[in-house]
């Protein structure tokens, strides 16, 4: 590929993004991102990768958007690599798997089942996707200051969201149900999108990746005729990924001095 004057998708250059990055899915999420950073402006808008950059704590700190899945979240975290990011926190939504997940909870992923094809152009499946201790600990503790129910654990990536909720429908459904009693079994507490490629891109790449969910449904809790109010609201989830950030600014600050 020719040599670019700015990143292809992202449309960024060196400057634009800090080393730190929150990564959302939906676009319109990122506007109640900055507006909890200091100085926040949008740089660019281009495609599903919508991007602010502000500050926290004085540190350069930014948000962008991936869009759903892994393909799309693979070509914002390389891009925003090539460009100086080294450290991402995924703010985003799940389904509940193990039945203690309620919705309105969150979800601290402290690694992710393969169930996706991204994350295999990057390492053999044997390699496992698992999320940097440093921000499993900052996000759990900023979700327990938040007052939320937080859980962590295993969560399960896949490409197909029709695939998880209407398994029954597709010619492969033996397979997606004993896979999804798989996860059950060995007690994976979510399922969700981007996580695997996340974490295994982060390993190709040197670089330090979490991630948390606010629970939207769970419909094993569903199946199994537990109670439960669907929940959209996702500002607690922004504020616990904003709070982790600043936690581990903090953190890498004082292994500095």
């Amino acid at each position: 590929m020719q040599e670019l004057n700015q990143e292809f998708h992202i449309k960024c250059v060196k400057g634009d993004v800090g080393r730190y990055v929150i990564l959302v899915g939906d676009p319109g999420r990122c506007e109640s991102v900055a507006a909890l950073l200091d100085d926040a402006k949008q740089v660019a808008y281009n495609r599903e990768f919508n991007i602010y950059t502000g500050y926290i704590n004085g540190e350069k700190v930014s948000v962008c958007s991936t869009g759903i899945g892994g393909p799309s979240t693979a070509i914002a975290v390389e891009e925003l690599n090539h460009i100086g990011a080294d450290t991402f926190i995924r703010c985003g939504t799940c389904g509940g798997i193990d039945t203690d997940v309620k919705s309105g909870d969150i979800v601290v992923a402290t690694g992710a089942v393969r169930y996706e094809h991204t994350s295999v152009e990057y390492a053999p499946i044997e390699f496992p996707a698992v999320a940097d201790p440093d921000i499993v600990d900052v996000l759990r503790k900023a979700a327990r200051e938040d007052g939320r129910t937080v859980h962590t654990g295993v969560v399960q990536c896949k490409d197909s969201f029709y695939g998880q909720h209407s398994p029954d429908s597709m010619p492969v459904a033996d397979e997606l149900n004993s896979k999804w009693e798989a996860w059950k079994r060995l007690g994976v507490k979510a399922s969700e999108m981007e996580s695997a490629a996340l974490f295994v891109i982060a390993s190709a790449r040197g670089c330090r990746a979490g991630s948390l969910f606010h629970v939207i449904w769970n419909q094993e809790r569903e199946k199994a005729g537990l109670d439960q109010d669907m929940s959209e609201d996702t500002s607690a989830a922004v504020r616990i990924a904003v709070e982790g950030m600043k936690k581990l600014i903090d953190r890498d600050k004082n292994s500095r001095d």
